[in-house]
């Protein structure tokens, strides 16, 4: 389903234990660094991303996929390419994941559309922006 309801997406961002993001970059300057530096103490943080697979950001450990997290995922944070999102969503209702999250830049319409039924999508929403508030 997709999720617009802006009290939802705060009860959702509330409740949410494990967050993984996907896209984490080491620049301090990009989105995905400066968010996961954000969120890094109200979660349970998992990042992704194969460039820098088996390296550290944050003293946490960067994985090279999804599937290579054991815990269960509350909301998966996507900073990616829209070309790149339907492997991520495959990936994230194969392990089971709560909500994709995809970071404006990142939407991908005619993905969104093609899995919405298949798992709960937030987009033209900021995980950074809604985490403040939590």
């Amino acid at each position: 389903m997709i999720i617009t309801d802006a009290n939802k997406i705060l009860e959702i961002t509330k409740k949410a234990k494990n967050v993984a993001v996907v896209g984490i970059s080491k620049n301090k300057e990009r989105a995905s660094y400066q968010i996961a530096e954000q969120i890094k103490d109200k979660y349970n943080l998992f990042l992704v991303n194969p460039k820098y697979a088996g390296e550290k950001i944050f003293g946490i450990d960067v994985l090279p996929s999804l599937k290579h997290i054991k815990e269960k995922i509350d909301i998966v944070d996507v900073f990616r390419n829209p070309k790149f999102i339907e492997e991520i969503i495959r990936e994230a209702i194969e392990i089971g994941a709560g909500v994709v999250w995809l970071q404006p830049g990142s939407e991908n319409m005619e993905i969104i559309e093609k899995y919405k039924d298949e798992i709960d999508i937030i987009y033209n929403s900021c995980l950074g922006v809604v985490s403040r508030m939590v």
